[in-house]
């Protein structure tokens, strides 16, 4: 497997096309939830990508401070439902939060988690910072990581 964080203007048109059937396949079809994944901040963002035999697998989208939150943040995370509960995820979010601490030299991270992954999100460090909000028709928690505190 290889992971890498690539900026949207290097990336290969089949790493996006990949990137973007991964996302709408786990929120569209799976989670049936219809809402507008193409919402102008990929331009922005570096995209991390976990390959396996050429194919995606897993995703996150790593965003610059002041894109969507004032803070940097991470979303959209993804992974293929024949990998999961095999660890990827959790290395995919550890991935991108040192990337992130590292690249960017930030004090903290927020995300907008869904609900029903508290106890992931609160496993690698992070801390809830909002009530409950919903986020097209799904409950979600804004959460934050501290540069200090990262796991």
């Amino acid at each position: 497997m290889e992971l890498k964080i690539i900026s949207f203007n290097n990336l290969k048109l089949k790493e996006l096309y990949q990137s973007l059937q991964l996302r709408a396949e786990i929120f569209v079809v799976e989670q049936d939830c219809v809402y507008n994944d193409l919402d102008g901040n990929d331009e922005y963002a570096h995209h991390l990508l976990l390959i396996d035999n050429d194919t995606i697998i897993a995703y996150a989208r790593i965003l610059p401070p002041g894109s969507r939150f004032k803070e940097a943040s991470i979303g959209r995370l993804v992974v293929d439902k024949d990998y999961r509960f095999k660890g990827l995820a959790r290395q995919v979010m550890q991935k991108a939060a040192s990337w992130i601490f590292s690249q960017w030299k930030v004090p903290c991270i927020q995300i907008s988690a869904q609900k029903y992954l508290k106890a992931f999100y609160v496993s690698l460090g992070y801390k809830i910072i909002s009530d409950e909000y919903l986020e097209d028709g799904i409950p979600h928690l804004k959460m934050e990581l501290q540069a200090n505190t990262a796991v």
